[in-house]
């Protein structure tokens, strides 16, 4: 299973502006290992008391799990493996129902080291929603792109931009690692592709729509949102609100703080179409870049409705919320912060959806068709 990530790189972000500092608030968690499983249950549950950002619109009862879980994990035995391979089932229930998409349980003992619980998927699974997961980027570089194609990789990252029809101007990415692979020293072919469709903004007069392509693409580094569609504003776009915990109180919360993307240098305002590629695997900053982009004036999103984790991710020592660690234990994986459109709802655990919905379609594909991406050409004319 893929893990999302949409990592903040800082408090004031080339992409996003948070006005916010660090919280010097006194943690009542102990950072001492547990050494028994009573230790493991009450870290954990003062830890989702102080470092969950949802407790205010998410449907768990927090404070029944521990009336109905505390005497449970107290009769298991930390040094027994059963009891070890019992309490994830336990740890499955207490969290199945938490709205946060990026939540992720994973484990250090030996006995329990090869189990997560990822409720979003759980619940996508058990809809039956949930399908394996596909990459257009073979496909379509074949198939519709013209053969000024230019692509390549970098650390993982795979990315690729060209024409389509000699009048669309494409742009796909793996996940988002973008303005790292472009101030590296190495000439590498995510640099390259970047700088093709940076030139074709900046230059062109034949360009009629730019197509952006997010599919399949789980996240990455938020900064690269201003990095990416920077280029197609004059001025700071206000697509949404931030807000984080301000207190270890369950519901002490900072005020909704504006969120932008903010202009590169050399970009500039368009009046052409500017469509963005979304589906059910676009995740944290992949659906950010699709929200950013429906929030243009000329923009359209395509495809299907997102994964639903919008809130963004930082380490814990720079908002005192969010992921956290019992040490020698667990490790729990979750915002750090709740977003919220400029429509005024929170998309975590929903998914943002399209304008013009047109689900995946197997067959189609095996057929070397993309009707995603056929809608998307077919608005631009």
């Amino acid at each position: 299973m893929k893990r999302i990530a949409y990592f903040l790189s800082g408090l004031l972000l080339t992409g996003i502006l948070f006005t916010s500092c660090h919280k010097d608030i006194a943690s009542p968690i102990s950072n001492a290992a547990p050494t028994n499983f009573n230790e493991v249950f009450n870290d954990f549950w003062n830890q989702m008391n102080v470092n969950y950002v949802y407790w205010d619109i998410d449907s768990t009862n927090w404070d029944s799990m521990y009336s109905r879980y505390q005497p449970v994990f107290a009769g298991l035995d930390i040094h027994n493996n059963n009891d070890l391979r019992k309490s994830i089932k336990y740890f499955r229930q207490m969290t199945d129902g938490l709205i946060d998409s990026h939540y992720n349980l994973s484990f250090f003992p030996a006995a329990i080291v090869d189990s997560t619980i990822d409720p979003a998927v759980d619940r996508k699974i058990a809809a039956g929603t949930y399908r394996n997961s596909y990459s257009f980027i073979k496909l379509d570089t074949v198939h519709y792109l013209d053969n000024d194609l230019v692509s390549g990789s970098y650390a993982g990252i795979v990315a690729a931009s060209a024409t389509i029809q000699h009048k669309i101007l494409y742009f796909t990415c793996s996940n988002f690692e973008l303005n790292k692979a472009y101030l590296s020293a190495s000439n590498n072919g995510v640099k390259n592709a970047l700088q093709f469709f940076f030139d074709s903004v900046e230059n062109s007069t034949t360009i009629k729509g730019i197509i952006i392509d997010v599919r399949d693409n789980t996240g990455g580094d938020v900064s690269d949102l201003s990095f990416l569609i920077g280029h197609l504003i004059n001025n700071p776009l206000h697509f949404g609100y931030t807000r984080y915990k301000t207190a270890n109180g369950k519901f002490d919360y900072s005020p909704w703080i504006n969120a932008y993307v903010t202009p590169q240098p050399g970009g500039k305002a368009l009046n052409i179409p500017v469509i963005v590629l979304a589906d059910n695997f676009s995740a944290s900053m992949g659906e950010a870049t699709a929200m950013a982009i429906h929030a243009l004036p000329t923009g359209i999103f395509v495809g299907e409705r997102t994964w639903g984790a919008t809130g963004p991710l930082a380490d814990n020592s720079l908002l005192d919320d969010g992921q956290f660690t019992i040490p020698g234990f667990m490790f729990t994986y979750t915002s750090s912060a709740a977003f919220k459109y400029i429509d005024g709802k929170i998309y975590e655990g929903k998914g943002f959806p399209p304008d013009i919905n047109v689900p995946f379609d197997h067959a189609a594909v095996l057929l070397n068709d993309d009707p995603q991406l056929d809608t998307a050409i077919s608005l631009i004319h």
